[in-house]
């Protein structure tokens, strides 16, 4: 082993500054090509989503995908060996801005042919056959009063501390059963990560998160156990290019409620019953609250633990991360970003009707 990091070291040292800037000044700006090609050619980006990106999944998702733990997490950790190579060299500035410039190029490419383009690309909403309308109170009253009624069916205590590795497998059956329906969602999925230090999502107030540059899906371990299911379905959504977090939700509650197993469907259903019940609320409060007072104990003390989970994580931090989030989704042609997410009630209501 000593021979062989020695002659990579030694590889390593042949390239010159001059390799590592011009390596990541064009990684740049192929980077760039990408994103103006995605922008500006109609079908482009939808070609490369269902054509390209899939072989990206396979390979790198593939690759990564064989660790039981998230790669990324474990990278980021190197920002602390970046600083530490900065530092020692701070007195040679042009050798670390020329690496400095190959890292930029490469993380700004992979996040580009990992993800900045299928934001372009078709919604899910196509495949699905759903189209974007107005919906009438009554049709969403309805709509909730069935949700409250299969919420109160598939109801149960079940923690994701004694289920992590049957969830994390259930998951990927999961998004292939709803790949049986719709086409478009079929095929490879590694399985979804927890991050072994979830507290950094929590306080920006995430139950999940994507990472482009691994392909990998990861999730938040510490949130209470129902919304664990269709966060990791969530997530798994990003591995078939739909990037829309709206649709994201939607495929999650869908592959959820397909699911053969009791948990996911109760995940589903129930993170369906917040999202159409907070727009209950706001057009018609008394049926809201009448629906809620229908709901089983199980479901409410689980609403009432979600509650407290992330009340816990209010504050500076968390309004700094929604913030961002906000600028990142505008930035990616999601033009009413964090509001984006409310877009999962038309969606559920177009397919409820469309199915019921």
């Amino acid at each position: 082993m000593g021979k062989i990091r020695e002659k990579i070291r030694g590889a390593m040292q042949k390239i010159g500054d001059k390799e590592y800037f011009f390596c990541g000044l064009g990684l740049f700006m192929a980077a760039v090509v990408l994103q103006v090609l995605a922008r500006n050619v109609a079908g482009m980006a939808t070609w490369y989503a269902r054509h390209v990106y899939p072989l990206l999944v396979a390979v790198i998702g593939g690759f990564f995908g064989l660790f039981p733990f998230s790669v990324v997490e474990k990278t980021l950790y190197l920002i602390v060996y970046v600083v530490a190579y900065a530092w020692r060299f701070w007195r040679e500035p042009r050798r670390v801005l020329a690496r400095m410039a190959f890292w930029v190029g490469l993380l700004l490419f992979l996040y580009t042919s990992n993800c900045g383009v299928n934001y372009y690309a078709a919604p899910f909403s196509e495949y699905a056959g759903l189209e974007a309308g107005a919906y009438s109170k009554e049709e969403l009253q309805e709509l909730c009063e069935f949700l409250t009624k299969r919420v109160n069916e598939t109801a149960l205590e079940e923690r994701y501390v004694d289920n992590r590795w049957a969830w994390r497998e259930e998951s990927v059956r999961a998004m292939q059963q709803v790949g049986k329906k719709f086409p478009v969602l079929g095929g490879f999925y590694p399985e979804p990560k927890e991050v072994r230090m979830s507290s950094i999502l929590s306080v920006q107030q995430l139950c999940g998160i994507y990472s482009p540059f691994t392909i990998e899906a990861n999730y938040n371990k510490y949130m209470p156990s129902y919304n664990i299911p269709h966060t990791m379905c969530h997530e798994l959504s990003h591995l078939k290019g739909f990037m829309r977090e709206d649709e994201a939700n939607f495929i999650g509650y869908l592959a959820c409620v397909e699911s053969e197993r009791q948990a996911f469907r109760y995940s589903g259903y129930l993170t369906g019953w917040v999202y159409a019940g907070n727009a209950l609320a706001r057009a018609d409060w008394d049926a809201y609250a009448d629906l809620y007072g229908q709901l089983c104990e199980q479901a409410k003390e689980d609403l009432r633990k979600n509650n407290a989970f992330w009340d816990k994580y209010e504050g500076k931090v968390a309004e700094a991360a929604n913030q961002m989030n906000d600028v990142y989704l505008k930035a990616n042609d999601q033009s009413d970003g964090v509001q984006s997410y409310g877009r999962m009630v038309d969606l559920m209501l177009g397919y409820y009707l469309k199915f019921k």
